[in-house]
């Protein structure tokens, strides 16, 4: 695999990968593995990714939350635990199962460095994309309500300073499954410096950004289906569905590869059982003619 690009402070030591913490749902399965495969393909440094499944949570008893109304999502707060479950170390990412990344994770990393060193090494605690959002639309995906509220879409991808003392202090299995959704999706336990900005490319909104094709920085580097996405049949023709149908293709084709070749070794391997069985019992025959 090919050296990072920017060599950032945010990369975790030497022969570790970099870890990934999706939003779960069991109805957007396939936009989780779709979203998985885009980011691994795509990146240059090694990476783990894994979801954050609600269910596995509270067998462990790391979440106790009753779900409510507005709860959209198995992961409306479950996103809150990324520093927990990274052991309070290091950085890492969260980031919505609706995402289709399109360019290198390494280069958000840089920007997010960038961010740190210019609020002093260390001072933000976060770094996320500053949207200001305000959808017009009563409900989203396959029904769901669609909620306003400041600093919407803040908590959708954000990059964890995972060991930084406010993010450790607020952040426990506890007050994620007690603190009010305004505390935690406004990031109300940090101050305004302590949270870094990265460029809205990295968390573009379906039908709210929008493209300036003099600006190649306006360009979408990770697209956010955040109303919902192609899975969703309401959705099928929304703006950049034909980018995510074709990851999902592909994504299909590589699970159908993989089967094949499952399939082939099982077939060799009940063919060299079948031979060592025939070669025994010739070799038995054989000793009982002597």
């Amino acid at each position: 695999m090919p050296a990072p690009p920017h060599p950032t402070p945010l990369l975790p030591p030497a022969g570790e990968p970099f870890r990934v913490f999706v939003g779960y749902d069991p109805r957007e399965h396939e936009a989780y593995e779709v979203c998985r495969r885009s980011l691994l393909r795509r990146s240059s440094i090694p990476l783990d990714v894994r979801p954050i499944r609600q269910a596995e949570l509270r067998a462990a008893g790391l979440y106790t939350r009753a779900r409510g109304p507005t709860e959209s999502t198995e992961f409306s707060f479950t996103r809150f635990l990324t520093p927990y479950l990274a052991g309070y170390r290091g950085w890492a990412l969260f980031v919505d199962c609706d995402f289709l990344y399109l360019a290198d994770l390494a280069d958000l990393l840089a920007a997010a460095a960038a961010a740190d060193r210019a609020a002093g090494a260390g001072r933000i605690a976060v770094a996320c994309v500053k949207h200001e959002y305000q959808p017009a639309e009563a409900t989203k995906m396959d029904g769901a309500i669609q909620t306003v509220y400041p600093r919407k879409n803040w908590s959708s991808m954000v990059l964890y300073n995972c060991g930084h003392p406010k993010n450790v202090a607020a952040l426990t299995p506890e007050a994620v499954s007690t603190q009010t959704g305004a505390f935690l999706h406004r990031f109300a336990w940090l101050d305004d410096d302590e949270i870094g900005e990265v460029p809205f490319a990295w968390n573009f909104l379906v039908g709210h950004n929008r493209v300036d094709p003099a600006d190649p920085d306006t360009r979408p580097r990770a697209i956010h289906y955040t109303s919902g996405g192609p899975w969703f049949e309401r959705y099928r023709d929304c703006e950049f569905a034909d980018l995510w149908l074709k990851e999902a293709e592909e994504l299909r084709a590589d699970k159908d590869k993989e089967k094949d070749k499952l399939k082939l070794l099982k077939e060799m391997d009940d063919a060299n059982g079948k031979q060592e069985v025939e070669e025994e019992a010739a070799q038995e025959k054989e000793e009982k003619g002597k």
